[in-house]
């Protein structure tokens, strides 16, 4: 009997595990058929966030928008497209001192919108208008940096010579730059290659340009065949010694030379710091053959102290009717300094205040006195020989002009400046020279000239 309820117990627990095992293999198939759906959906999933990963990186990302001091900037996401707006506007007020000088005014100097781009990481480009007096293009040029020692610039753009005449409007030491850069070329449309060496501290320059006179700016039009070549070479041989007396020192050379003829080769005049011709050709005089400027050039800044110099000889041929070719050449200088009063330092590329002027704050921006004296050497062959032969007219040209400034620069703020120069030009005349007591020439010009600047 006892045998028997073992033998029904052991049979009844082998059906159990019988049945239990079958239970366990059809709850691991589900579990595995269960895994396997979750895998396909894990591996969708991850698939569409490539898609979308891919998507937004395909996508072009939004536009940055940086505005500082006025000045607004639109940049692509990786920076290598740019488009930057900048301005410069310039209200004067002119006191001069005699009769036979121009009545007192107030003149907006200059008012320009500028516009300044980059893309493809290499290419850039400008365009400046002059939109006060005559409408003009001043600049206009696309300019690749193949590489730091290599980079080509087309179009209009500043003639590498002057020394003054290359550093930008708002940051000079006066209002108006020096009579010797009347001497030098402005701006001219052509080709040039530059590039800096050595560690950034030699730059040098040279460009392929129409040509154009003293002081002048090329109108868009050629008014010959015949090209002219200009070269610079600038050294700053302490500029990655920081810690050097000489880390602010700059010198130079430049040099350019071309063929000119017709009235429109030649100076249309020579102006004085208070912006009047003291002298000019006679109408009748033409370029008629070779020019040449050249100009050792240097500057020193250290600290607060900043100091320009620059001399200027430009030679050229002219000729009035059928008289002969006689060559004239010019001789100018300039000696300007500068002492940051509030103790920012100076620079080539002008002074940054560390305050701002706000009355409620206490503070002031910054404050620089500045300094020059200048002059111009007229060659003493314009004024001989009679009447109808001399080159200029002594009753109304001088024959050398020097000239002295004094100046108080207000820095409001980074874009804000204010100027107040007093100058004082005098005059030395041919010999014979009788001018009217109306003549510009007659007296010393002594000139005050005030100025409100925002440049951004």
């Amino acid at each position: 009997m006892r045998n028997s309820h073992l033998t029904q117990f052991a049979s009844a627990l082998f059906v159990l595990t019988v049945l239990t095992s079958a239970t366990r293999a059809d709850e691991l198939s589900d579990l595995r058929q269960a895994l396997q759906a979750l895998e396909q959906k894990i591996l969708v999933l991850e698939r569409k966030q490539e898609l979308k990963d891919e998507a937004a990186a395909a996508a072009p990302k939004p536009a940055v928008v940086t505005a500082a001091d006025g000045r607004i900037e639109i940049a692509s996401a990786n920076g290598q497209n740019s488009l930057r707006l900048r301005g410069l506007v310039q209200a004067d007020y002119r006191w001069y001192d005699a009769a036979n000088d121009p009545a007192d005014t107030f003149l907006v100097r200059r008012a320009r919108l500028i516009v300044e781009g980059r893309f493809s990481q290499i290419f850039s480009y400008v365009l400046q208008p002059e939109l006060s007096g005559t409408v003009q293009i001043l600049d206009a040029n696309v300019n690749a940096a193949i590489s730091p020692a290599f980079n080509v610039r087309l179009g209009k753009f500043k003639v590498p010579v002057g020394l003054e005449q290359l550093q930008s409007d708002p940051v000079a030491f006066f209002n108006e730059r020096s009579v010797a850069s009347g001497l030098t070329p402005v701006r001219d449309v052509g080709l040039q290659v530059q590039g800096d060496l050595l560690g950034q501290t030699v730059n040098y320059t040279v460009a392929l340009l129409n040509g154009v006179p003293d002081g002048a700016s090329s109108s868009g039009t050629d008014f010959d065949t015949d090209k002219t070549i200009a070269a610079r070479l600038f050294a700053t041989p302490f500029a990655n010694e920081k810690d050097s007396f000489l880390n602010g020192l700059g010198v130079g050379v430049a040099v350019s030379a071309g063929d000119y003829a017709t009235t429109a080769g030649r100076a249309a005049g020579y102006r004085t710091d208070g912006q009047q011709n003291f002298f000019t050709y006679d109408a009748s005089v033409v370029a008629a053959g070779s020019g040449l400027t050249v100009t050792p050039q240097g500057y020193f800044y250290r600290g607060p102290f900043g100091l320009l110099a620059e001399y200027v000889i430009s030679s050229i041929d002219v000729q009035r009717a059928a008289l002969g070719v006689r060559e004239v050449k010019n001789h100018a200088y300039n000696l300007s300094a500068g002492w940051v009063l509030t103790g920012e330092a100076n620079s080539y590329r002008g002074v940054t205040p560390r305050t701002v002027f706000s009355p409620s704050a206490g503070t002031w921006g910054a404050f620089e006195i500045v300094g020059r004296i200048a002059g111009v050497d007229i060659d003493d062959t314009v004024f001989s020989g009679p009447a109808a032969a001399r080159l200029a007219n002594p009753n109304t040209s001088a024959t050398q002009l020097t000239t002295y400034a004094v100046g108080l620069n207000w820095f409001l703020s980074r874009s804000v400046r204010a100027g107040f120069n007093l100058y004082h030009n005098e005059f030395d005349l041919a010999p014979g020279a009788a001018p009217a007591t109306t003549a510009l020439i007659a007296d010393d010009e002594t000139t005050f000239i005030s100025r409100l600047q925002v440049s951004f």
